[in-house]
């Protein structure tokens, strides 16, 4: 927290003197004799009070102080708030692994649900991109803030058939750093928010080890690094998943795992993270945590009115105190 007039927190010096004083008041020996014809009530009346109880009002009345005058000060603190400039490129896998069950309804269905989930809880001013690969990486979307387009790149998602994992991760990085490139900048050089983080980010989402390509996930990753651009990844799938592939009468059944050490290596040296989604439920969960942090800046906001609402409950809190712990004579 930091304040805008913090030479106004000098004046939280009256809060200690003011305890001092009615510390000091407390202990004076009172100067007069009290005149009580009924001993019996009076003894009634006094020995009613906790010791401790009749000095809420007091503590109450200080703490509304203190909050008031920290509020005058004027105190701010670091929220995250959405950025106009920030983007993010959706990466998911369409190989043939996707048509596995072991996800419910399939692989790719889930990963749909979640991905339209994701883009409608994001800030409408985060542009959102659309990646698909499989044999190669194609560009369904490029980053938009428009919401039904997106919508609708997501519902024509396919499953095909083999795992470019290395080149759709460069695909995306190169789309990544074009969306948020200072106006008659570099274009290979990101965006930065106030913190120095990269505002364009890519989100992949893949369940297998790569089988096409050109590049290879490290040499991909490689690009990343120089560009800037972190990679959040997600391996959907459990060891069990399994498809089956031929021609009909001779089917085969082919194990499917997810690919977690290489998605897990991808996401360290990039500066993202990596999550393990073994089932929808899982999936939607890890979308709705980047979701809430993903294309989000920092950004100061001044909160002295709640300092001064706060100040003004426990005034009325002090003044309600003082009407119940207020001796009264039957």
């Amino acid at each position: 927290m930091s304040f805008e007039s913090p030479l106004l927190l000098v004046a939280i010096a009256v809060v200690p003197l003011a305890a001092l004083g009615y510390w000091w008041l407390q202990r004076r020996p009172s100067h007069y004799a009290v005149r009580f014809s009924n001993l019996a009530v009076l003894a009634t009346v006094a020995g009613s009070r906790s010791s401790w109880r009749r000095h809420i009002p007091a503590a109450l009345l200080l703490a509304a102080l203190a909050t008031l005058l920290v509020g005058f000060a004027r105190p701010t603190v670091m929220r995250a708030v959405p950025s106009e400039r920030a983007a993010v490129v959706l990466v998911v896998d369409v190989s043939g692994s996707m048509r596995a069950k072991d996800v419910q309804p399939s692989r790719l269905a889930a990963a749909k649900r979640a991905m339209e989930r994701f883009v409608d809880r994001v800030p409408k001013e985060l542009r959102v991109g659309l990646v698909s690969f499989s044999d190669e990486p194609q560009v369904l979307v490029p980053p938009t803030a428009d919401r039904a387009l997106l919508d609708q790149g997501i519902e024509l998602l396919g499953p095909g058939f083999g795992t470019a994992l290395g080149d759709a991760i460069a695909r995306s990085v190169e789309l990544a750093q074009s969306s948020t490139g200072e106006a008659g900048g570099d274009p290979r050089t990101p965006a930065r928010d106030s913190d120095g983080r990269a505002l364009a980010s890519v989100l992949l989402l893949s369940d297998g080890a790569q089988t096409r390509g050109i590049l290879s996930p490290g040499q991909a990753a490689e690009r990343a690094i120089e560009a800037g651009v972190p990679i959040y990844t997600i391996a959907l799938g459990t060891d069990a998943g399994t498809i089956e592939v031929g021609p009909p009468g001779q089917r085969q059944v082919v194990p499917v795992p997810p690919d977690r050490e290489t998605l897990a290596a991808v996401a360290d040296v990039t500066g993202g993270e990596t999550y393990d989604a073994e089932s929808a439920d899982a999936l939607r969960e890890v979308y709705d945590d980047l979701g809430s942090r993903i294309g989000r800046t920092s950004a100061p906001r001044e909160v002295t009115s709640a300092f001064v609402a706060a100040g003004a409950l426990l005034l009325a809190g002090a003044a309600a105190a003082a009407v119940v712990a207020a001796p009264r004579l039957p």
